[in-house]
């Protein structure tokens, strides 16, 4: 049964990933690392930004050390805050279904962004108040397709609940990536997928893809659990 929802934030309810890879491309150009989109959409798009800038240096074959990493992370961050200042595009469908399932449902925020983007965008988009646990990039110590930031979200969602505990298998998970869909499923979650980012027939890991959140009802996202 249905007791939870989890949403992935980039890519399902603010639509950035353009922006995610034209910092990504800016920052390493800036390291002398050359970043095409293709390769970003096919290898990187899936992790949170200590894992795209780990996987980016170790495939160019350049050495990392953690200062390096933490400066890289910090020069987007600054980049990004930049570049959302005047534009924030929340996806068709997002606001309507967050609203619709947050009256009956606890939902969380689990996602490789840094918390403070996420907070400022959703607080941006009226859509804070809606979420019970979020969980970002700085809580965790395995981005996706590792299972960890989705069992943080559910025992954030049950240190704020009374009575029977939320079990994975409650959960379904939102997400647009491949590597976000298997997390879900190590998880133990069932998982919509959104074509916002990946073709249909790369998500077939998940247990029901949809073009658009806006043709999603509470009774379609029940289902799944059933």
């Amino acid at each position: 049964m249905l007791r939870a929802v989890i949403f992935d934030f980039n890519g399902i309810i603010v639509d950035d990933e353009p922006i995610h890879f034209e910092l990504f491309q800016r920052v390493l150009g800036e390291e002398g690392i050359l970043l095409t989109e293709a390769v970003y959409y096919e290898r990187y798009l899936g992790f949170d930004d200590r894992g795209a800038f780990e996987a980016s240096f170790l495939d160019s074959k350049r050495p990392l050390n953690d200062a390096k990493l933490r400066e890289l992370i910090e020069r987007k961050a600054i980049y990004y805050q930049e570049a959302i200042r005047n534009h924030v595009a929340i996806f068709p469908g997002v606001e309507a279904l967050v609203s619709s399932l947050a009256k009956t449902l606890p939902l969380a925020v689990a996602s490789g962004a840094l918390r403070n983007e996420i907070e400022t965008i959703l607080q941006t988009a009226g859509l804070l108040r809606h979420f019970n646990g979020i969980v970002s990039a700085e809580d965790v110590k395995q981005g996706k397709p590792e299972p960890e930031i989705f069992l943080k979200a559910l025992a954030a969602l049950n240190a704020q609940h009374e009575g029977e505990p939320f079990q994975a298998a409650d959960c379904v998970v939102i997400e647009d990536s491949r590597e976000g869909i298997r997390g879900a499923r190590r998880a133990g979650m069932k998982c919509l997928a959104v074509t916002n980012s990946h073709p249909a027939e790369l998500l077939t890991d998940a247990d029901a893809v949809v073009e658009t959140l806006e043709t999603v009802t509470l009774n379609f996202v029940e289902s799944l659990c059933r």
